[in-house]
């Protein structure tokens, strides 16, 4: 019988580069919990609050994002319809990306 067994996956605290921009992880977080929070995005993504609510405001501003207030709260919902904005990528939507990244 033969075992096979899932490659190790290791977390690099500080990698050199990423390929994915802070704007493109702010809304795949978005994407998984519409609920999250600003503290809560800005840790995961290891940026400041600050730095956050102005890649909100950007990704707002160009339709990316629908942004409602409830009470106190925001939430938010991605327009998966919208093409990803550079013309090598053009092609592909939203949508398609958050399907790439976190699947089905």
């Amino acid at each position: 019988m033969t075992m096979t067994t899932q490659p190790e996956t290791k977390t690099v605290s500080h990698p050199g580069f990423t390929f994915l921009t802070n704007h493109s992880h702010v809304l795949l977080l978005i994407a998984v919990n519409s609920e999250m929070r600003m503290r809560e995005i800005a840790a995961a993504v290891g940026i400041t609050e600050r730095a956050v609510q102005r890649i909100i405001d950007e990704l707002s501003a160009a339709g990316y994002l629908l942004v409602t207030k409830d009470g106190r709260r925001n939430r938010y919902q991605v327009v998966p319809e919208k093409p990803l904005r550079h013309p090598v990528e053009g092609h592909c939507t939203i949508g398609e990306l958050i399907r790439f990244v976190h699947g089905a």
